[in-house]
Order: structure tokens, then sequence, then C-alpha cells
């Protein structure tokens, strides 16, 4: 029972009904198609023969019918009559030839002669007697047999004088339909016959290369990996075997390229550039990268083995948290093995769950050098604490001025005018500094395209020379420019290298005491770059401010610098534009001995005149 319950679950099972079904209901739609225009074929044409004949004799009656009483013998007329009715056999049929009044006159079948002289008092004979010519109608006799009846008037001139009424037996047409039924069952039976043996033969086809690839799966799944799948032939099943195969010795170079992964794996987390130490359950190093090793400072042996909070410092929150495998990261700082300030450490723990029962069966921690990402930020935080301090003053100035005037000291004309110059010189400090600020921005953003142009560099010297010459004669400072042959010409974005040379020329007026001299020079440096640079005799920069020179918003002197008008983004500036020209900038200072600073650009005056 189980076997045959099993058998019809199959695929092949499934498929054989699914065909017989889609025949079964095919030959059904067909069979009901031709039964139906079959049947209204047959009985069609049998009641056109039946209105055919009731025609030819109400034409051959109209004589017999339509002559006067005392022309014609009347038994003569009648004997007549059942002549004709009689020569017009038809098979199973009753023909009765009817007066005006609708009495029998004569009728084909003897046995109804007792009904000659009664009246037919059916719908189809007063139809026909009142001169409607189609009257038809079906109707069951006693006998249960199912008969046609047609009517029709007999006219003599335009006068109804009898009706024609035969009913004709439909037994034979009925069984017709049924031979023909016969036939069309034992046809759809012998087809549903061959489909389900050819589905058979057809799904063992499919199913024989399933069963054989679950075979070969299941061997597959025990480790027998040396045992190839049959390809049969070239359609959809074979393909699956030739994908089946394919897999089987991917599968067996994996299994055989294990140790190899082993190997490549221990090889990536020796040269990882973050450090990887592994713990067991209980929170001792299991594994250790180079890396890590470096970065914890440990020398000679991994120290496996070692408990992890105490290789990393953490304290006992943070222990407690890595046990329950809550911890998620945390900062550390190390220091390096050669000595030096201690690195900050991202220590990033990942627990490492059982598949099965749960708990933790180990913890991995990845070790990332921030200290630069923390350096960057701590210079974000300090850039926002200057720009907050840089707004601050000037606007707490101006609002001290503002309430001064408006307490009174808008009255006196001399000491409002100085309110207002100095409320007017803060705003100017600020519109600058925040000019700078978006300069600053649209730099780093790249925003700030380069308008490269062809630039005599001698007479951008002299024009940055010109532009400060008041100040220069003020301070009686001799200014010099020298420009070298091979770099008369260069490209670049004039009105951005101006703005450097301001920057970097009105820093060394400020600094510079009277009498003293400014230089400005242009050379091919050994690199073939040109190199500008702007020498001073002024007050100098102390050696551990140059490294920082360049920073935003730093100075040597806050004080005076905010009181000469500065906005600390000068330098920021100069360097920025600088590096967007593809060079770099530099300084070199002693105290009391002057500075120099030196740019470097790109000389493109060759490749863009190959371009143009």
């Amino acid at each position: 029972m189980k076997k045959g319950l099993s058998f019809f679950r199959t695929i092949q099972a499934r498929l054989t009904v699914i065909y017989v079904l889609l025949i079964l209901v095919a030959m059904q739609l067909i069979g009901v198609y031709f039964v139906s225009s079959m049947k209204n074929s047959l009985t069609e044409n049998f009641t056109k023969d039946l209105k055919a004949r009731a025609e030819m004799l109400s034409i051959l009656t109209a004589d017999k019918l339509g002559s006067e009483t005392g022309t014609t013998d009347e038994e003569t007329a009648v004997e007549s009559l059942r002549g004709m009715v009689n020569n017009l056999y038809i098979n199973g049929a009753e023909i009765q030839v009817l007066d005006a009044s609708g009495k029998i006159i004569t009728t084909s079948v003897p046995s109804q002669n007792d009904y000659v002289g009664q009246r037919n008092t059916q719908t189809v004979v007063s139809r026909a007697l009142q001169g409607i010519s189609d009257n038809e109608e079906y109707i069951i006799a006693d006998d249960n047999v199912r008969k046609k009846v047609v009517a029709k008037p007999v006219l003599a001139g335009d006068k109804v004088v009898g009706a024609i009424y035969i009913a004709a037996d439909m037994k034979d047409l009925y069984a017709t339909m049924s031979r023909i039924n016969s036939v069309f069952l034992s046809g759809l039976l012998l087809a549903l016959a061959l489909t389900a043996v050819l589905c058979v033969i057809l799904a063992h086809t499919i199913t024989h290369p399933i069963k054989e690839m679950t075979r070969h799966a299941t061997a597959l799944a025990e480790g027998k990996f040396n045992r190839r799948m049959p390809e049969f032939g070239n359609d959809e099943i074979g393909q699956l075997s030739q994908a089946f195969n394919y897999m089987t010795g991917r599968l067996r170079e994996a299994l055989s390229q294990n140790e190899e992964e082993k190997e490549k794996l221990a090889s990536i987390l020796t040269n990882m550039s973050d450090g990887v130490v592994a713990t067991d359950e209980s929170g001792r190093v299991i594994l250790m990268n180079t890396r890590a090793a470096d970065m914890l400072g440990s020398e000679g042996p991994l120290p496996e083995g070692a408990p992890l909070d105490e290789l990393l410092g953490l304290d006992h929150e943070q222990t407690g948290s890595l046990a329950e495998g809550n911890a998620q990261s945390a900062l550390i700082h190390l220091s390096p093995m050669g000595g030096g300030d201690p690195n900050i450490v991202r220590v990033t723990f990942t627990p490492i769950h059982r598949r099965e029962g749960g708990g933790i069966a180990g913890t991995i921690a990845v070790l990332q050098d921030v200290t630069e990402q923390e350096n960057l930020e701590e210079s974000r935080r300090e850039f926002v604490a200057n720009v907050s301090h840089e707004l601050r003053t000037p606007l707490t100035t101006i609002k001290s001025y503002v309430e001064a005037l408006d307490d009174g000291a808008l009255d006196d004309q001399q000491l409002a005018v100085r309110f207002v110059g100095v409320i007017r010189n803060e705003t100017e400090r600020m519109i600058r500094l925040v000019t700078d600020l978006l300069h600053l921005s649209r730099l780093d953003s790249k925003e700030s395209s380069l308008r490269i142009q062809q630039t005599d560099i001698s007479e951008m010297l002299e024009d940055v020379a010109d532009r400060f010459s008041f100040q220069i004669r003020q301070k009686r400072i001799h200014i010099s420019t020298i420009v070298h042959k091979d770099v008369a010409m260069a490209w670049l974005d004039r009105d951005q290298i101006d703005q450097v040379l301001g920057n970097l020329v009105s820093n060394a007026l400020k600094y510079t005491p009277e009498g003293g001299t400014i230089s400005l020079q242009a050379v091919k440096s050994e690199d073939g770059m040109l190199a500008i640079s702007v020498r001073d005799s002024g007050i100098g920069i102390p050696k551990k401010d140059i490294e920082r020179i360049f920073e935003r918003f730093y100075r040597v002197d806050k004080a005076r610098s905010r009181n000469m008008g500065g906005t600390g983004l000068g330098l920021s500036i100069a360097r920025e534009i600088v590096k967007a020209h593809g060079g770099s900038i530099s300084l070199q200072s002693e105290l009391n001995e002057g500075s120099l600073v030196t740019f470097t650009l790109p000389l493109l005056n060759q490749q863009r005149g190959s371009e143009g």
C-alpha cells in the first residue's frame, strides 16, 4: 500500500497524470463540439427532408382538395389521396391529409384509420390552416418515442383548402448519434491508453537521469569524488549532468586546495596592516599576527596563552564586557618598541559564537593604528575652536563699543568717531576672516578651478612690488626682484599666485623693521621646476614654530599678529594654492635673522606649447 502511494508521489506518476488529463480535456472539448455539430447537422437535414416532402404533397393534393363538390366524386378523391400518401413513404412517419376544417381525410398508418373524420387539434395544424407555412415541433409519443412534427397548408390559389401533417420518428437519427458517440468514446479510451503508455516512457527518460544524479549526489556527500555522472545527451538533463561533473571536479580541487588556503590565510594574517589577536573562550591568546605583536611591543615568541585583558591593559569593566561578549571597541595607548610618543590603537572585539548550544567560543580582536586619524580629529577640533575664538574677539569688541555708543558715547562726536572706526576695523577683520575661510573651503573641496595662462614672471613680481610701494617707502625698505632667463615665462593661474606672493610680501613687510630688505627671486630648481622665493631681513621665526607655521590660525605671537590685522590663514591659503598647482612650499628662518619662503611650481610652458 505504501509502495503504491509512494509511486504516485514520484515525478514519473505526476507527469503521466498531467499528460493524461490534458489529453482527456482536449478530447472532451473536441468531442462536445463534434457531436453537437453532427447532431445539429443531422437534425437540420432530417427537418429539411420532411418539409420538402410536405411541400411536395401539399402541391399534389391542392387540386384534389380544391375541386367543387359534385364535380369530382368524393370517394374517388379520397382514394387518390390515400394512394399519394402511401406512395410518399417515409420510414417511421405518419402522414395525414386534413381538410380545411382540420378533419383527417386519410392517413398513411393503417392503425390510425379510426381517426379518419376526426379533427387534429395540434398547434402546428391550427397554424397551417391559418396559412402559416413554417410549422414544426418536437413531441413525445405514447410509446416514449421522440418525433418531429411538420405541418404545411394546402393552397388552392389564395385559399387554404387543407393541410399536410407529417409526424416522423427520430429513432434512427438518435441511433446514428449513439453509434457516433460510441465510436468517439472508443477512440477516446484508446487515445488515453496510448497517451498513458507514452507518458510513462517519456517520464522514465526524464526521471531516470534524475535518479542517477541522486545516487551520485549521495555518493558525493559520502566523500566519493572519483565517480562521474553519465552524460545523457545535449539537452537540459545532459547539461545538468555536465554541470554536476564540473561541480564534482571543482569540489575535489577545493578540498585539495584546503591546505594551501590555510597557508595563504596564515600569510595574510602575517602581512596585514592591522593587528589580529584571537582568544579562546577563557580569554587567553591562541593566535596573534606579526603586526599585532609589533603594536603590543612583544619581542621574541608570541605571548600565546597570555590573558587578552592584561595584554591590552583593559580595565575591569571592559574585561567583564569582553567575557560576556558585549564589548565592541576600545581606544588604548600603546608605546612603540623604539620609544617615542604612544600610538593610539582602536581595538575592535568580535565574539565567536558556537553554532550549537550557544555561548562564546572565543574572541577576535582587530587592532588598528588610528594615531593619524585622532591627530586629524584633534586638528579639526582645534580649528573649530580657533574659528570660534577669532570670531568671538571682534564680536565682543563690536558689542562693547556699540553698548558704549548706546549708553551716551554717541553724543561725544570725537569719541563716537573713534568708536565707529574701531567697529569698522573689527568688521573688516571679520570680513577678511570669513573671506579667507571661504577661500580655504573652496580649495579643500576642489571647487576653486585654476585658470591657467601664460604669465610673464618678471612682470608678475614687479606688479607685486608696486602694489606695496607705499608701505615700502613708508618703512624705507629696499625691495629687489631677480628673474632668471630660463623661467621668464610660465603657465599658471596669475590671480592665485598673485595672492600667494601678496601674502608672503605682506608678512615680510609686517615683520621687517624700518630700513630692512626684501628680495623676490625666480629661478629654475634642480628638479626642473619654477622656484619663487621671498627673503626678508625681519625678526624671523623660532625653530619650534617653523613646523606649524602653515597650520590654520597658527601664530607665533598671537597678540601682535592680531593687532597687525592678520587672520592666521594667509600661509594656509598660500600652501593650498601651491598644492593645487602641483607644487610645494617651505620656510627657512632664524630668530632675528630673517626668513626665506620658497614655493615651487611645475614649468608647463613646453607642454602647453605642444598642446596648443
